[in-house]
C-alpha cells in the first residue's frame, strides 16, 4: 500500500486529503494541530501513521530543552493513538523514557508500534543494518523501519537485502535519493506492509520520494479497487431455528427480517409438514404452531431439502412429537454426507435410527419416543444434533441433564438456547474446562464439557422474533473489502451469538481496518490497509474457512486455520476443496494434521511480482460457501474466474451475485 505524507497542513485540509489517499502518516511535528485537531484526523476509517520527531520539535523552537521536546511528542503521539492512529512512529534516537510510554500507550489502544531509523548521510555496511534491525526490535517494535541515503546502486540494493533476512511483514526499508528511488517501490515487491509517497512532488518529504499519483498509477496500471455499500440478508442459523420453534408454539408468531434461501424455505416446508400454517409477506413470515406435546402428530415423510442443519434438528424432534415411525428424506449433496454420531447419540435417548447406508445418511427412519433422563454425548460430530435435542427434551415429560464432552461449534447451541427462550422455553447450562479456559474467562475454544440441565413438561409459545444478519454471508463481503477497497455493511449485529462473527477478530488480527457507526446494529465499513498473516482456531466458525482461506492469500506471511477436521462432511469434502482451490490458483496451502498453512503475500506484492491468483475453470464442489469463496478470489485473479456451478449459493444466499455485482 502507499502511504502519503502529510505535513504542513491544517485540520481542515488533513481531512480532504484523507479522502482521496489509501494510507496517510501525518507529521504531527509539522502540522500545527491542538488536541481537537489530532482527534478528528485520527478517526478516519483510512489507516494513519501518526509520527512526531523530538528532534523537528527542537529545531522548531530551540529554546526547548531534550526532556520538553520529548514531552510534548509522547502528549501528541498517545492523543493520536487514543483517536484510531492504526500506526505509531518513534525514531530509535528518542529518549528511551519516551520510546517505552509511547510504546505502552500504543499496545493498550492496539495501535501498530514502529520503531524507525534514518541516515541522511549515506548507508553503512550490511552487517551494521542488521544490527540496527535487530536493536529496533529488541526494543519492541512491531515493525521496523530502516531509511538511509543510497549514493550508489549498490548501497541501495544492500537496503533491500534485509528482506532475505526478517520478516518483510515487520520490516519497512528502502533508500533515500535519485539512486534510492525505486527502493520505495521495490520494497513493497518485497513484501512491505506499506510504503511513503509525497502528496505532491512540491510536498516531498525526503530525497526521491515518489508523488503518491505517480506511485499510484506505476503500481495499480489502472485496477479499481471497491467501494460500495451491502445490505446483508438473514442468518439462516436464525432464521430456521425460528421457524421450527414457531410451528411447535401455540398460537400464532411474526418472524420480521426473513429473507428467502434454499434451507430456509426447506424449514417453512417441514413447518407445514408437521401441521403449522405459514404464509410469508415479503421479509415477514407469519406462523400458526401445533402446540406440540409428546405423540402430537402422525406422519411418515419428512423432506428436509438440502439442510443438513434442519435434517438434524428434526432427528431428536420427529420422536418426540410423532406417533410413528419418520422416514427424513433429502435432496443434492445432503444425500452425500454421513451423519457421524448420529446413532449412538440418538440411542443414549431410546431413538433407533435405520438407514441403507452404513455410516447412516439420509434417507433414514427415525423411532422413538425420545426418552428424558441422564447422557453423556460426544461434541466431536458439531452443534446441529444437539440442538435438536435442546429443542426436544423440554417437551418431555421429566428433567434431563446432558453432558457434552469436547464440544464443537459451541456458538450455534446457544444461538438454539437463544432462540428458545424467545419461544418460552430454557434450560440451564455449565461451561467447563481447564485452568486456561477459567483464566480465559469463558474462551469457547478452552471449553472442554458442557452441562445442559432441561426442565421437562415445557411448551412453546408463539414470540414475534426478528431475525438477525448473517454473518456467515457478510464475511465474504468483509474480507472483499479488507483486501480489494471498501465496503460499508448494514444488517448485522456485533452482539450477535453467531459464530462467524469472529470474522470480525480475524480481520482485526490480520490488519483490516474496521469500524462501526452508532451502536452494536450500526453500519459496519472496513477498508483496505496492509495485511499480515494470523493463525486462528476455527473450529467454532467452520463456514468462514473457504473465505478465510481466500484472505490468508493476500495476507504477508504463512496464516495457519487450525480446524480442518471439521470440513469433511459439509456439502464438499470442504479442506481439500480449499487445499485444491488454492494450489490451483498459485497459492503454496498444505494440510498438516488439523491445520491449512496458507503461504500469503499482500496485494501490492502480488501485482509488482506478477503473481496474482491464476483464473480459469474451478469446480465449485456444489458447495454454496466455496463459490463466494471463489468469487471474492476472483477480485485478485489475473484472469475470470469461471465457476461450473454458481446456482448452489441459492441454498443459502440467492442474491449473492445481485449484492457482489454493487461491487
Amino acid at each position: 500500500m502507499i502511504c502519503t505524507t502529510i505535513q504542513d497542513k491544517t485540520a481542515a485540509q488533513i481531512a480532504e486529503i484523507l479522502q482521496k489517499t489509501e494510507m496517510a502518516e501525518i507529521r504531527l511535528d509539522r502540522c500545527r494541530l491542538s488536541d481537537s485537531d489530532i482527534e478528528a484526523c485520527f478517526e478516519s476509517d483510512v489507516p494513519t501513521v501518526a509520527t512526531c520527531r523530538v528532534s523537528e520539535i527542537m529545531s522548531a523552537d530551540p529554546d526547548l530543552s531534550e526532556v520538553k521536546a520529548a514531552s510534548i511528542c509522547e502528549a501528541m503521539l498517545c492523543k493520536a493513538i487514543k483517536a484510531g492512529a492504526r500506526y505509531v512512529d518513534v525514531e530509535l534516537e528518542a529518549p528511551k523514557y519516551m520510546s517505552k510510554r509511547v510504546r505502552a500507550c500504543a499496545g493498550e489502544y492496539g495501535s501498530v508500534f514502529i520503531k524507525s531509523y534514518h541516515d541522511f548521510s549515506g548507508t553503512d555496511s550490511f552487517e551494521a543494518l542488521k544490527a540496527l534491525v535487530e536493536k529496533c526490535r529488541h526494543t519492541g517494535a512491531d515493525i521496523v523501519k530502516i531509511v538511509t541515503t543510497a549514493r550508489t546502486e549498490e548501497e541501495a540494493a544492500r537496503v533491500l537485502r534485509l528482506y532475505d533476512e526478517f520478516d518483510p511483514a515487520g520490516l519497512i526499508a528502502f533508500a533515500m535519493g535519485e539512486k534510492g528511488k525505486e527502493t520505495r517501490m521495490q520494497c513493497l515487491a518485497k513484501g512491505a506492509p506499506y510504503t511513503y509517497a509525497a502528496l505532491t512532488e512540491k510536498d516531498a518529504a525526503a530525497p526521491g520520494q515518489w508523488p503518491a499519483d505517480v506511485m499510484s498509477a506505476e503500481l495499480y496500471r489502472g485496477r479499481r479497487f471497491i467501494d460500495a455499500a451491502v445490505a446483508i440478508p438473514s442468518s439462516k442459523s436464525f432464521a430456521q431455528r425460528a421457524i421450527i420453534a414457531a410451528a411447535l408454539a401455540d398460537g400464532v408468531s411474526h418472524l420480521s427480517g426473513y429473507s428467502p434461501c434454499g434451507d430456509n424455505e426447506a424449514a417453512a416446508a417441514v413447518a407445514e409438514a408437521l401441521g403449522a400454517e405459514v404464509v410469508t409477506d415479503g421479509a415477514n413470515i407469519t406462523v400458526k404452531g401445533i402446540a406440540a406435546a409428546p405423540d402430537c402428530v402422525d406422519i411418515n415423510t419428512l423432506h428436509t431439502g438440502e439442510s443438513g442443519l434442519l435434517t438434524r434438528l428434526m432427528i431428536p424432534l420427529l420422536p418426540m412429537i410423532s406417533r410413528s415411525p419418520v422416514r427424513i428424506t433429502g435432496e443434492k449433496t445432503l444425500l452425500d454426507r454421513p451423519l457421524k454420531g448420529a446413532k449412538e447419540m440418538m440411542s443414549a435417548f431410546g431413538v433407533k435410527i435405520e438407514s441403507g447406508s452404513g455410516d447412516c445418511r439420509i434417507p433414514l427412519a427415525v423411532t422413538g419416543p425420545l426418552r428424558s433422563g441422564t447422557a453423556e454425548i460426544s461434541g466431536k460430530y458439531g452443534s446441529q444434533l444437539i440442538s435438536g435435542l435442546l429443542m426436544s427434551l423440554p417437551l418431555a415429560d421429566k428433567y434431563s441433564r446432558v453432558t457434552v464432552r469436547d464440544p464443537k461449534s459451541i456458538p450455534y447451541m446457544f444461538i438454539t438456547l437463544d432462540v428458545m427462550k424467545k419461544f418460552g422455553v430454557k434450560a440451564g447450562n455449565e461451561m467447563l474446562g481447564g485452568r486456561d479456559f477459567l483464566e480465559s474467562e469463558g474462551d469457547w475454544s478452552l471449553c472442554n464439557e458442557i452441562v445442559f440441565k432441561i426442565k421437562g413438561g415445557q411448551r412453546y409459545k408463539a414470540a414475534d422474533f426478528a431475525i438477525e444478519g448473517d454473518w456467515s454471508s457478510a464475511a465474504n463481503f468483509l474480507v472483499a473489502g479488507a483486501i480489494f477497497g471498501k465496503v460499508e455493511i448494514s444488517g448485522l449485529d456485533t452482539k450477535s451469538l453467531q459464530a462467524d462473527l469472529s470474522i470480525m477478530d480475524i480481520l482485526m488480527e490480520a490488519g483490516a481496518s474496521l469500524s462501526q457507526t452508532g451502536d452494536h446494529l450500526g453500519t459496519v465499513t472496513v477498508q483496505r490497509a496492509p495485511l499480515t498473516a494470523f493463525d486462528v482456531d476455527a473450529s467454532n466458525c467452520p463456514d468462514l474457512f473457504p473465505i478465510i482461506s481466500v484472505l490468508a492469500a493476500f495476507c504477508q506471511g504463512t496464516s495457519r486455520i487450525s480446524g480442518v477436521d471439521r470440513l469433511a462432511h459439509k456439502e464438499s469434502d470442504r479442506g481439500r476443496a480449499i487445499s485444491d482451490m488454492l494450489s490451483d490458483m498459485g497459492v503454496s496451502a498444505v494440510i498438516e494434521g488439523d491445520t491449512l498453512v496458507i503461504e500469503g503475500h499482500s496485494l501490492s506484492s502480488r501485482l509488482l511480482n506478477g503473481n496474482l491468483l491464476k483464473g480459469g475453470q474451478y469446480s465449485s464442489s456444489h458447495d454454496h460457501r466455496m463459490v463466494m469463496a471463489l468469487t471474492v478470489a476472483g477480485l485478485g485473479a489475473d484472469s475470470p474466474v469461471i465457476i461450473d456451478d454458481t446456482a448452489c449459493v441459492a441454498k443459502s444466499f440467492p442474491s449473492f451475485f445481485e449484492l457482489f455485482a454493487k461491487l
